[in-house]
């Protein structure tokens, strides 16, 4: 186990990564956000950041891991759920961010991740129709 099953979210961090109650960042699985921190602010960024605290700020989510436990920052890495709702994948489909695959999280979930990302895409969803060059390719 990487961390807790499930927990509060105390601070959203940006559109990909949020702080639990007890300090551990998270880092959403399968999702890269355009860039609104260290001075940056890429297209669609706020809405992303928007989007993120709306869904899961001072909410208890469910946490799901994968094989690896950190990323190269010390992020946990997980899926998280809100309600019922997987967060990462709600993420794509709505065209807050695009499909960020590091093997070997999310090996098993890839064809389904990379099918919301195309449909997003085709039907110009959030970043997809705001945005040239679309800022997390």
């Amino acid at each position: 186990m990487c961390g807790p099953s499930s927990a509060v979210v105390s601070r959203i961090i940006d559109g990909d990564t949020i702080e639990l109650e007890n300090g551990l960042k998270v880092r959403y699985l399968m999702v890269n956000a355009p860039e609104t921190t260290g001075g940056k602010n890429e297209c669609y960024g706020s809405n992303a950041v928007m989007f993120n605290t709306d869904l899961v700020l001072n909410q208890t989510v469910e946490l799901e891991y994968d094989v690896e436990c950190q990323d190269r920052f010390g992020r946990t890495l997980a899926f998280v759920s809100v309600g019922g709702v997987e967060v990462n994948s709600l993420m794509i489909e709505r065209g807050y961010g695009c499909l960020l695959h590091i093997p070997p999280d999310g090996a098993d979930r890839l064809a389904e991740f990379k099918a919301l990302e195309s449909a997003a895409k085709t039907a110009k969803k959030g970043l997809w129709g705001q945005c040239d060059p679309i800022p997390c390719n």
